[in-house]
């Protein structure tokens, strides 16, 4: 169902991990940002998400809905765009200078595209292509 807006590249090097009886930990560093003076409650909690994507592997902290796996495969095609050297620090400075996971452009961009697969699910768009248009305009 997610091939119209999805390469078969993309879709067939992603890989869903759902978690049973575990969450996705927060990372080590946030104690770090804490004592370097950050507002723990502007920090995102992996907790509460309903999965997180590293590069191409997507965690889901129990069972996943299709427009939060449509999220996850915005940010796959992300990271190949922009390779995990490049993701990761406009992921953090996109945190640090909005000050909150909703402004992060990275997440504004995934939020966009799932919204408008979520309005419009028998729809079709090239997700690479917006991906790739958020980048040519410097977006991230």
């Amino acid at each position: 169902m997610l091939r119209p807006f999805f390469g078969d590249a993309v879709l067939d090097s992603a890989r869903l991990v759902i978690l049973k009886d575990s969450q996705v930990e927060n990372p080590p560093f946030y104690s770090q940002l804490e004592a370097m003076g950050f507002d723990k409650n502007l920090l995102p909690d992996f907790a509460d998400m309903g999965a997180v994507t590293f590069v191409d592997v997507i965690v889901s902290n129990g069972p996943i809905s299709t427009a939060t796996l449509f999220h996850e495969l915005v940010h796959v095609v992300q990271y190949r765009k922009l390779g995990l050297s490049d993701f990761a620090p406009k992921y953090v400075t996109g945190f640090l200078r909005g000050g909150s996971y909703e402004r992060i452009p990275l997440e504004i961009n995934a939020y966009q595209l799932d919204a408008e697969y979520t309005r419009n699910p028998k729809g079709q768009f090239a997700v690479d292509e917006r991906v790739q248009a958020w980048i040519d305009e410097g977006k991230f």
